[in-house]
């Protein structure tokens, strides 16, 4: 589950900067297809195919821009799910909850070697759970930080796919500019553009439904963990133990 933040942030600016470069293009087909039907030698039979299949693709390339910047919306997640998912792995969390766990187990108590009597007794059993709960805890962060870092991973992988989308469609839309100036082939030009341009739109939408059943699936878990994170059952009395001094 490798996760390159310096990776991840390059993708979304070039996502970014192939957004605007995508609106420029599609503001070209518009003049480019008028300037090549407004000759008199050109005839209906060409001048109407050519500016439906024009409009359609401006339609069709403004709604693969439109959900890219949607798309976009999100951008930040992935590097905020796995610097989350650091968090709950470094010294912080995980790291003091093992410390706490490994330095009041039992064979690790000093005091009960040399004081004996109730307050030793008493001691000793306040602190018993102590480790119990430690490793309970441990074991929920784990399982928070491997649901992050797979969401994080999703994500990135989500963008990078998004950004072929996108320079795909930017390739479409300057080769549909460039068919207008044939003339008599510029209908199967645009023609075969508009299918690159609806096979991109179907991308998208498999992209979205992809990262969608991760991101649930990895929801659930985060469920789970915070159930394990209320459940008292493991501990004498039927609650957490509380910090002994």
């Amino acid at each position: 589950m490798a996760f390159n933040v310096a990776q991840t942030q390059a993708t979304v600016e070039k996502l970014n900067s192939g957004v605007t470069k995508m609106s420029a293009k599609l503001d070209l087909i518009g003049p480019a297809v008028e300037k090549a039907v407004n000759h008199w030698y050109v005839p209906d039979a060409i001048a109407k195919p050519l500016i439906w299949a024009a409009n359609k693709l401006i339609e069709l390339g403004c709604w693969i821009r439109d959900k890219v910047v949607e798309c976009l919306k999100g951008a930040a997640a992935p590097v905020m799910f796995f610097l989350d998912a650091q968090e709950w792995q470094g010294p912080s969390i995980r790291g003091k909850v093992s410390g706490v766990a490994g330095n009041v187990a039992g064979e690790a108590l000093m005091a009960p070697l040399s004081w004996t009597g109730e307050g030793a007794t008493a001691y000793v059993g306040a602190v018993k759970g102590q480790p119990i709960a430690a490793t309970q805890i441990e074991t929920t962060s784990d399982k928070l930080a491997t649901a992050l870092t797979l969401c994080a991973v999703a994500g990135a992988a989500f963008y990078l796919a998004l950004l072929a989308v996108v320079i795909k469609a930017i390739l479409i839309m300057i080769a549909a500019a460039a068919a207008a100036a044939t003339g008599v082939g510029a209908p199967v030009g645009f023609l075969a553009a508009v299918g690159e341009a609806l096979s991109d739109a179907g991308i998208i939408g498999g992209l979205v439904v992809g990262v969608v059943g991760v991101l649930t699936a990895q929801a659930g878990q985060i469920a789970v963990a915070k159930g394990e994170a209320n459940d008292n059952s493991a501990f004498r009395g039927g609650k957490w133990p509380s910090a002994t001094v």
